[in-house]
């Protein structure tokens, strides 16, 4: 028999109180988020107050503005997280059930969702202010992994998003929400996939706070350390194109959502050429690195005009 890695036994719910008849539980993933902007609004305010590490040794805005911008931050990355899940994983599901778009309480954001929603909610702030739009980019590049590995964390913790099946020595036994002890399988899409009580699975979850969070978030901040600030562009150039790279390569190892998965698609391939094909999360990504790669040679042939000039 396989060895596998038990799951440990983590309460979703850090504690619960009740109140006036009612139960109100802090969960890991609330905190996760909690945790994640905090980290970054500390980096930010660091890193944004440090002149010499700016074009022209000057700081791009003032700590009341940094303090301003959180709140277009947080309405980012909620009202874009969730907005990003119900259009792109779920369109078919809200649109026939439109109340349930707003229960953020029950799960479902996505990242794509809530960095558009950010740049969007950043860009507008920016634009109000006078603010360098570009040298803000910058800057959140490096205030956004500690979200990630947080966030990821969580994912974790709720035995969410897991990956595919395999045979690693670190496989891990996720409890299936939608396991059936007497067909000894998973139904999605009316088929059961993964038959056996005991599947070890990829820690997907783990892979991604590893890239995305540790690895990505040291790179950016070393950058910034080193002067990349002061190539406008090249920050966040890395980060996006670091960030897509990371999920394109993760997906690979991470189970397709279940809405994507059918009898005869058991990867959940959302395009197909032949025998190959992408994920939702794939598709997604590709842009990203496209937009990092773009905003790279941006930043770098506008520093080589700069200096012949």
């Amino acid at each position: 028999m396989q060895a596998l890695i038990p799951f440990p036994d983590i309460d979703p719910a850090i504690f619960t109180i009740g109140l006036f008849g009612m139960e109100f539980s802090l969960r890991w993933y609330a905190l996760a988020y909690i945790a994640g902007i905090l980290a970054g609004w500390r980096i930010g305010v660091t890193l944004a107050g440090k002149a010499r590490l700016w074009p022209g040794d000057k700081v791009p805005m003032s700590r009341d503005q940094g303090d301003d911008m959180l709140t277009w931050i947080v309405l980012g990355i909620i009202l874009g997280g969730r907005l990003g899940y119900v259009l792109f994983y779920k369109p078919a599901y809200y649109w026939a059930n439109p109340a349930e778009i707003i229960r953020l309480w029950d799960g479902g954001m996505a990242f794509h969702g809530g960095l558009l929603g950010v740049v969007i909610g950043v860009w507008i702030f920016c634009a109000r202010n006078a603010i360098s739009k570009i040298n803000i980019a910058d800057l959140l590049a490096v205030c956004v992994p500690p979200g990630l590995f947080f966030g990821r964390i969580a994912n974790f913790i709720n035995a969410e998003l897991y990956g595919r099946p395999t045979d690693v020595a670190w496989g891990v036994k996720f409890p299936s929400m939608c396991f059936d002890p007497i067909r000894q399988g998973c139904a999605v899409a009316g088929e059961w996939f993964y038959t056996g009580a005991e599947v070890a699975r990829h820690p997907s979850q783990l892979y991604e706070a590893g890239l995305e969070g540790l690895l990505l978030g040291a790179i950016v901040l070393v950058m910034a350390l080193k002067g990349s600030f002061k190539v406008p562009g090249l920050t966040v150039g890395v980060f996006f194109a670091g960030y897509g790279i990371s999920r394109f390569i993760v997906e690979f190892y991470r189970l397709a959502d279940a809405q994507f998965m059918t009898p005869d698609n058991p990867a959940g391939h959302v395009m197909r050429i032949g025998e190959w094909g992408i994920t939702k999360g794939q598709q997604l990504s590709l842009p990203m690195v496209a937009l990092g790669l773009g905003l790279i040679l941006y930043a770098l042939l506008r520093r080589r005009r700069a200096a012949a000039a």
